[in-house]
């Protein structure tokens, strides 16, 4: 996998979260929630093949072919990478999953 050191670095900062929320609210439950709710988050933006993903949507269903693979290499730079509706995706999902991990921390 191509991103062993991002995951690995996101790993390290959930694990000082849990510190940091186990020491502010001595709640191993919390601590648990706040685990799952962590890995869940980094396991659906680092871990999807985006290669396969960063096609158009009618094609996901069908083998990444090597046209593919080439139009895919040939495409440059952060720009050609962003899609509106992933980005309206995780942002609502995302942005509920911390406002009701952050409800269930806060209490």
């Amino acid at each position: 996998m191509a991103n062993d050191a991002a995951l690995r670095t996101l790993l390290v900062w959930l694990a000082a979260v849990m510190v940091v929320v186990g020491i502010w609210t001595l709640s191993f439950k919390k601590v648990i929630v706040t685990y799952v709710v962590g890995v869940l988050g980094i396991a659906g933006v680092i871990l999807p093949d985006w290669d396969y993903f960063d096609r158009d949507y009618s094609r996901w269903f069908s083998p990444v072919s090597e046209q593919d693979k080439l139009a895919l290499a040939q495409r440059s730079g952060f720009r050609n990478r962003i899609f509106p509706l992933r980005l309206v995706g995780y942002t609502t999902i995302y942005s509920y999953a911390l406002y009701k991990w952050w409800m269930f921390i806060s209490k």
